[in-house]
């Protein structure tokens, strides 16, 4: 299998300028690879730095030392050194981030919130609806919800909204940290066979599931943060 993505030796260290300059370890020394088409699980308990691990892969953090490497065609770009307008660039034609909350935009309906990465690109407006529909067929969101404002929704409509605006773009990559947080049995049970059949066409994956079945379902490999992290603890090193 081919290598997308090399994390090596990744640190993140939080300075908390309100705590006179105190420093607070998220992570320490993190390296591991992703291959196309597999799915990464990250485990850990809370405050082993899990999301900031995706966030500084997803460069919503910059990490304090290490590499990300990302392998795209011929080229091979470490993500930690770019400048933010080449990270967009990425972000906009590899990779997507799907978090635990859904951050509704007031007044705007959903059918324009789904389409916008696909506008953005170029596409004419009435293809990217098309495109869209059969998202909102396949995801099985009610007809009657499509031009309706996000604020309305059930947390699991809301969700699978999240999903769906990463997904009709296409991604390579997709970060998932938590998708499955604060839903129902039956909302969980459908996002988790969307990530399936997204991972079966070939997305490559990292994702954060506290649920273990859950995680152990869709993983090829798991990284175990608490075993990275313990031995900073044993050391008497702060963590978050």
């Amino acid at each position: 299998m081919n290598t997308i993505i090399d994390v090596v030796n990744l640190t993140k260290i939080f300075k908390m300028h309100v705590l006179g300059g105190k420093e607070i370890i998220a992570f320490k020394d993190v390296t591991f690879s992703l291959t196309k088409g597999t799915f990464l699980g990250i485990s850990g308990k809370s405050g082993y730095g899990k999301s900031s691990l995706i966030k500084c892969i997803y460069r919503n953090y910059k990490p304090t030392s290490g590499d990300v490497f990302l392998y795209n065609r011929d080229e091979k770009i470490n993500i930690t050194m770019i400048d933010d307008h080449e990270m967009l660039k990425i972000r906009k034609e590899k990779m997507g981030y799907v978090s635990q909350f859904f951050q509704t935009i007031p007044r705007v309906p959903t059918m324009d919130i789904i389409i916008e990465p696909l506008v953005d690109k170029g596409w004419e407006k009435e293809k990217a609806i098309d495109r869209a529909k059969e998202l909102f067929i396949h995801f099985e969101i009610p007809r009657n919800l499509w031009d309706a404002f996000p604020s309305t929704f059930s947390g699991g409509e809301k969700q699978r909204i999240n999903l769906m605006r990463t997904f009709i773009d296409c991604p390579e990559i997709i970060l998932l940290d938590e998708p499955t947080a604060s839903l129902d049995q039956k909302n969980r049970d459908k996002i988790m066979e969307i990530i399936v059949e997204m991972k079966n066409q070939g997305v490559s994956m990292m994702g954060i599931f506290h649920d273990k079945k859950e995680l152990e379902s869709l993983s090829d490999d798991i990284l175990y943060m608490d075993r990275l992290m313990d031995v900073i603890e044993n050391n008497t090193i702060q963590i978050v």
